[in-house]
């Protein structure tokens, strides 16, 4: 990224040689990243963030298709990212029908309850990949052989799962996706917006012929290098990253099930996703308070949260965890921890003693 924060400082919208520059590794950024997903250069979008990746998509299809075809059922489910919630309350305030589907204690979408739901007004599905707060993962396969023959729009939110297990847009079916660079070890600040060519997507940001005419604004050149660079070396790595996590997550767990912790319970215990473990302190022996639990952890150096790290500054008790058919109570008194290849097993030893700790202390 150097390079592009001091040396390269042209804007890569001019014509003259320094913008020529910049844009080559952009286009060449764009490359690396439609590679990466089996998708074509011309159909990545870099935006600012995984959030503006979801709203993008989710605005940008509904909206357009209504205008086209006056199609105006839309379909999510409740343990998506708030960003896509907030998206759906914001159409649904413009007169869209949205449906929101409830999950099982397994927090997965299952095919039936949507099958239920979907109609001929249906134009847009979004369906989180891999859940943020609990690693749950949703099949996208099945859901797009189920709208196979239907003319419906699937969006899914991939933040969590780009960069870390591998995605082909071809083989999962889908229209749309988002991906966020710092979830892969990239810059933070710099998203990136799947959509297969001919998905009808009308522009948010206006004012500038950027990115297509669809994301106006001079794009961030060194996130964009950054994003490319942090996928090439995912890319080599991930396979066994994934492996490397996944027994560090298996350790987690049985060093928790093996210590003196009593009355908790494990969130998606079986997900095949490792880079995430959720726990729950059941409420009728603890008194749960996030902010306390959380404010505990970070005095001893353990960086953790009660939902996604977007909504986590609130405090507020996750949805997510509620959605599940947990309690206020339960969801106040949920941790979630996030792993990577760079944790070391000492760190999680050190971890579960600190959460005994926390525990004796929270005893109602």
């Amino acid at each position: 990224m150097l390079p592009y924060l001091n040396e390269e400082f042209g804007n890569p919208s001019s014509i003259h040689s320094y913008g020529r520059r910049v844009r080559v590794a952009i286009e060449e950024a764009r490359e690396t990243a439609a590679e990466f997903i089996n998708a074509d250069p011309s159909e990545i979008y870099f935006v600012s963030n995984g959030t503006e990746a979801n709203n993008f998509p989710i605005l940008g299809i509904a909206k357009t298709v209504y205008n086209e075809s006056r199609k105006s059922n839309i379909i999510t489910s409740s343990i998506e990212h708030t960003c896509v919630l907030e998206s759906f309350e914001h159409l649904s305030s413009l007169g869209f029908n949205s449906k929101i589907i409830d999950v099982a204690d397994e927090c997965i979408v299952k095919i039936d309850k949507l099958n239920s739901i979907i109609s001929n007004d249906t134009s847009l599905i979004s369906i989180i990949h891999v859940n943020n707060e609990t690693g749950s993962v949703n099949n996208l396969e099945s859901i797009s052989k189920l709208c196979s023959d239907k003319e419906i729009y699937i969006h899914t939110d991939a933040v969590q799962s780009f960069g870390k297990i591998d995605i082909d847009v071809k083989k999962m079916g889908i229209h749309s996706l988002s991906a966020s660079a710092h979830k892969l070890h990239g810059p933070k600040g710099i998203g990136l917006v799947y959509a297969k060519s001919g998905t009808p997507l009308s522009q948010m940001i206006f004012g500038g012929s950027q990115e297509r005419n669809r994301r106006g604004g001079t794009e961030f050149a060194a996130g964009i290098i950054g994003f490319a660079e942090a996928i090439r070396i995912a890319k080599t790595e991930m396979d066994d990253n994934f492996e490397s996590v996944r027994q560090l997550r298996k350790y987690f767990i049985n060093a928790i099930e093996q210590s003196s912790l009593q009355n908790y319970s494990i969130n998606c215990k079986d997900s095949s996703f490792p880079y995430i473990l959720s726990f729950t302190f059941d409420s009728n022996f603890y008194k749960n308070d996030s902010e306390a639990m959380l404010m505990f952890l970070d005095i001893n150096g353990i960086a953790a949260s009660n939902g996604a790290a977007c909504t986590s500054g609130t405090l507020k008790p996750s949805h997510v965890i509620m959605n599940m058919g947990r309690s206020k109570e339960d969801a106040l008194g949920t941790i979630r921890f996030s792993l990577s290849v760079y944790n070391k097993i000492e760190e999680i030893d050190y971890v579960v003693d600190k959460l005994l700790l926390m525990a004796n202390k929270f005893k109602k």
